[in-house]
């Protein structure tokens, strides 16, 4: 519309002459170009912003290929030096799966007596299932490397037994230790503590 009006007014110019145009055609005048120089900043502005926008997003879809290819090399990295690494497990093992149920353990702790270093100790833990859902143990870490538990990896069905393994290996610690193992299950609470304690003898030399 304003191109039409503008035209027309040219060719008024052009026939009567910059001295013949009337105030209000040379208010006309003023806004159409006032009005042409606002259209082409916006336009230049939205085509900056489209170029910001699309350099943005182009940086962060980058970064998180990088992050994907890092994540999927520090895998292949691991499965290699252990062919039995599983990510999705290894991610989720002190996360709790499956519908909420409980668990009762007929102890929550030993007690070795005394023991030499360097020997291997081995106590198994009973637990049920006394919930109404399948029990399922999703990990158990010994607060150290010298107390290795072993938990079994299938479901327990409801009113149902199983047995966690614990291995107690001192090495060179001496006299009285306490070392905690820390069970994760789809319980409430999430984790159950047990613990195992011996007072290891020093070997004479």
């Amino acid at each position: 519309m304003n191109l039409i009006f503008l035209d027309f007014l040219k060719v008024k110019l052009f026939f009567c002459g910059s001295n013949k145009l009337t105030m209000k055609d040379k208010i006309l005048i003023a806004a159409v170009a006032i009005f042409g120089a606002l259209t082409l900043f916006n336009t230049y502005q939205i085509v900056s912003n489209d170029g910001a926008s699309n350099s943005s997003r182009s940086r962060v879809t980058a970064n998180r290929a990088e992050k994907r290819s890092a994540k999927t090399k520090e895998e292949a990295q691991k499965k290699q030096k252990n062919p039995n690494f599983d990510p999705i497990s290894s991610q989720n093992k002190n996360t709790p799966v499956g519908a909420k149920t409980s668990v009762s353990f007929e102890k929550l702790d030993h007690d070795f007596g005394n023991i030499a270093q360097n020997s291997s100790n081995n106590y198994v833990f009973t637990f049920t299932n006394t919930g109404n859902e399948p029990l399922i143990i999703t990990n158990a870490k010994g607060s150290c490397g010298c107390t290795v538990p072993r938990w079994p990896k299938e479901p327990i069905a409801p009113g149902e037994s199983g047995e966690l393994e614990i291995i107690y290996k001192p090495g060179k610690q001496k006299n009285q230790q306490t070392k905690s193992i820390t069970v994760t299950a789809n319980t409430e609470p999430e984790k159950t503590v047990l613990k195992v304690k011996a007072n290891v003898i020093v070997e004479n030399s």
